[in-house]
């Protein structure tokens, strides 16, 4: 017994400074203050939940197999990044404050019926076609390829987008992001191409956060500006030159998508990450800072590839835990 009573507190002890440790890690991993290694993780085409649902489910005409405009044999085909509908995957089910990210392929003369969202940052960018949105907000228009558009969804609202050429495809990514706070005011707004060609090898910053300090020049800051810490940017690349450059901070995250083409992510001098890491179309990677890396083509017959990149605080979230 004497022998348990001189143990017994230096075992409680050691217990002690274990579980101060194991509190002090939680507490700092909960604030997002634990820094994770730099990482290039790739997301392949495979790892994707594709979803055709039944043309009734939001008010379509039935399938048309024989409509020479059609690219697909359903209305819809959808490539979902993380859980949703009828893919339930808890340990898939975000990216940081990325709760969503749909790459949508709609079918001529269809398109998703009113129905109601809320507590949403909404941001979806046109790849090809023509997307037509209406709310209950009062909006109404049609937004072609290169064009951005974002709702705050908020307290409370319903919309419709359709694909309304009868001749033509439509091909857009959804993205949904948590807001900082519930129940705000339903927002509306967006920014129509010009229909000319994009920049290559340069990032176009298309939304940013809304509460960002303003930039001191004007045009300096995103077009677009979201209640929730993220930025989205999208870039056309060539293989000639050496692509477009891509910093990403300690403490930052990124998920990164191959909107079209083929890629290289090769890093520059210095990356912690030395490996490129080859992505194909409607591939993506997961993306941890600090990185120093060139986005560069590899496609064929010199052809450019088009990508999409939402970077956001890191939260050591990935698909892959």
């Amino acid at each position: 017994m004497r022998a348990e009573r001189k143990i017994l507190p230096h075992v409680l002890r050691q217990w002690s400074v274990v579980l101060v440790v194991l509190l002090a890690v939680v507490g700092a991993a909960s604030s997002g203050l634990v820094a994770m290694a730099s990482s290039v993780t790739k997301v392949s085409q495979s790892d994707l939940f594709v979803s055709e649902p039944s043309p009734g489910m939001f008010g379509n005409a039935k399938n048309e197999p024989g409509n020479a405009a059609w690219t697909n044999s359903n209305w819809l085909k959808s490539r979902f990044h993380f859980s949703f509908a009828e893919y339930r995957n808890h340990r898939n089910s975000n990216f940081g404050v990325l709760r969503v990210m749909n790459d949508d392929l709609v079918q001529p003369a269809r398109g998703f019926g009113k129905h109601p969202h809320r507590d949403m940052e909404i941001v979806t960018y046109v790849v090809e076609g023509n997307l037509t949105h209406q709310d209950s907000m009062g909006t109404a228009e049609t937004l072609g390829s290169g064009s951005v558009q974002y709702m705050t969804a908020g307290s409370g609202v319903q919309h419709s987008e359709h694909n309304l050429d009868s001749d033509a495809p439509l091909r857009f990514i959804q993205m949904w992001l948590v807001p900082r706070q519930r129940g705000l005011a339903p927002e509306y707004g967006s920014l129509a191409s010009d229909g000319g060609s994009a920049p290559v090898n340069t990032w176009r910053w298309l939304v940013g956060d809304a509460d960002s300090p303003s930039p001191t020049r004007s045009g300096d800051g995103p077009p677009i500006r979201i209640h929730t810490d993220a930025n989205i940017s999208v870039a056309t690349v060539n293989g000639d030159d050496d692509g477009a450059p891509l910093e990403l901070a300690e403490g930052r995250q990124a998920y990164f998508l191959a909107i079209d083409g083929s890629l290289q992510l090769l890093p520059s001098a210095g990356c912690p990450v030395d490996t490129p890491t080859q992505l194909e179309r409607h591939d993506a990677a997961e993306l941890r800072g600090p990185l120093s890396m060139r986005v560069v083509s590899t496609s064929a017959d010199g052809a450019t590839a088009q990508v999409l990149m939402v970077e956001m605080q890191d939260d050591g979230s990935s698909r892959f835990k």
